[in-house]
């Protein structure tokens, strides 16, 4: 028998087998996680306020969630800037209210001392509305904003003028709302200032219903006039023949009369008698005030016939914009018919205004249009319809009459 190689070794070791646990000791796997909402992903806002300490957090651990709650920021506390610029605005508005009356003043001078310039109107009426705005123009500062107004309205012509006509009509529109610290002379000069800085500006506007209501303002103010009497066209010639050269050494010649008439002094006698006609004296300055009330409506009504003859002629020049012919036809028309109320230069510009229109009538109907019509407007195409239109004598328009209307519309 051979010899065993295994022979000296130690016997081999038998492999272990694994302990089987207890069920006790077997782990179950967690269930799997639940989804993150969206809301969770999202960044978090950087927070300006420093990390808690220690402290907080041991508090915050202990106080109830109600407790940590961020108060609602409260409306009657408002923030420190908000608060300062409020402020900075109070400050301004009230510097320029606040101002003294007779800063007020000065600073009307001055206005009035650049506004007369038209170079500088813009800025001047600028500064003249912030007044307005500012309620600077009351009982005390009425008669030096009115002196500013009037050395704006230097030159009637001027504020008809490309260049400042919106500045006027801006201007002398919000002096409507001014008009309860003036006196009554000072209103009705207001008035005509009016008719020429707002109202003939309005004649040039493109705007057709600014045009048209324009227009029936004028027609109303020709209708409130009176009727000019023989004492208006005296006093109207009067004046164009009247020249403004002062006569000399009247002053010097009517000193020497008094020194002569009374060289001894007997007027002194007489002083006494002056106490029984004191009330005579009386109706006599009641009478010359009374006269100067007349002077004074005479006045303003030449004043108004004047601005309102500037109108007319503003509008006729206009007459070539086809849209603003028959509301010019209808004015001058209605001018012509209260020719009466003018005086006898102004009754013969409005007779050869409205001469003139009808011979821009004539012209229009002599010749055609594209479209091969006649080129009438609506005013004159209702004329024409009417003057030929038969009239029923019973009843409506159409009949068997044999009428014809021959009434022109006015």
């Amino acid at each position: 028998m051979a010899d065993d190689i295994f022979a000296g070794l130690p016997p081999p070791a038998s492999p272990e087998r694994p302990a089987s646990p207890s069920p006790s000791s077997v782990s179950v796997p967690p269930p799997p996680a639940a989804p993150a909402l969206k809301s969770a992903l999202k960044r978090s806002k950087p927070s300006s306020q420093p990390p808690p300490s220690d402290s907080t957090k041991e508090v915050a651990a202990v106080a109830p969630k109600s407790a940590l709650k961020r108060s609602k920021p409260s409306f009657a506390d408002p923030p420190a800037d908000s608060s300062e610029a409020a402020s900075r605005k109070r400050l301004r508005f009230r510097t320029s209210v606040d101002a003294s009356e007779t800063q007020i003043i000065e600073a009307m001078q001055k206005i009035a001392s650049h506004i007369k310039n038209p170079s500088k109107f813009g800025k001047a009426s600028k500064l003249a509305l912030q007044l307005i705005q500012a309620d600077s123009v009351k009982e005390g500062t009425s008669d030096q904003f009115y002196s500013l107004l009037g050395a704006a309205m230097h030159s009637l012509s001027t504020c008809n003028e490309p260049s400042v006509r919106a500045d006027y009509h801006e201007l002398f529109t919000a002096a409507q709302d001014v008009t309860e610290h003036f006196n009554k002379k000072q209103k009705n000069q207001l008035i005509i200032w009016t008719l020429h800085a707002v109202v003939a500006n309005d004649l040039h506007t493109d705007d057709s219903f600014v045009f048209s209501k324009t227009v029936t303002k004028i027609k109303e103010a020709i209708s409130n006039l009176p009727i000019a009497t023989a004492d208006d066209d005296k006093e109207e010639a009067e004046s164009l023949a009247s020249t403004e050269i002062p006569e000399s050494g009247t002053s010097t010649d009517a000193k020497e009369e008094n020194v002569v008439a009374d060289p001894f002094g007997l007027d002194n006698l007489f002083a006494n008698e002056s106490k029984k006609h004191e009330k005579s004296r009386g109706k006599e300055i009641s009478n010359l005030n009374k006269k100067e009330e007349e002077d004074e409506q005479k006045s303003f009504m030449k004043s108004q016939r004047e601005a309102l003859l500037k109108c007319l002629e503003i509008a006729a020049k206009r007459y070539r914009i086809p849209w603003t012919q028959t509301a010019i036809d209808i004015l001058v028309k209605h001018a012509f018919d209260n020719v009466q109320r003018f005086t006898r230069q102004q009754r013969e510009a409005i007779e050869k205004l409205w001469g003139s229109i009808k011979e821009q009538q004539i012209r229009r109907r002599q010749g055609k249009s594209v479209t091969g019509k006649l080129d009438v407007n609506a005013f004159e195409w209702l004329q024409e319809q009417y003057s030929h239109q038969k009239i029923s004598i019973r009843h409506a328009v159409g009949g068997g009459g044999e009428r014809r209307c021959e009434q022109w519309l006015g």
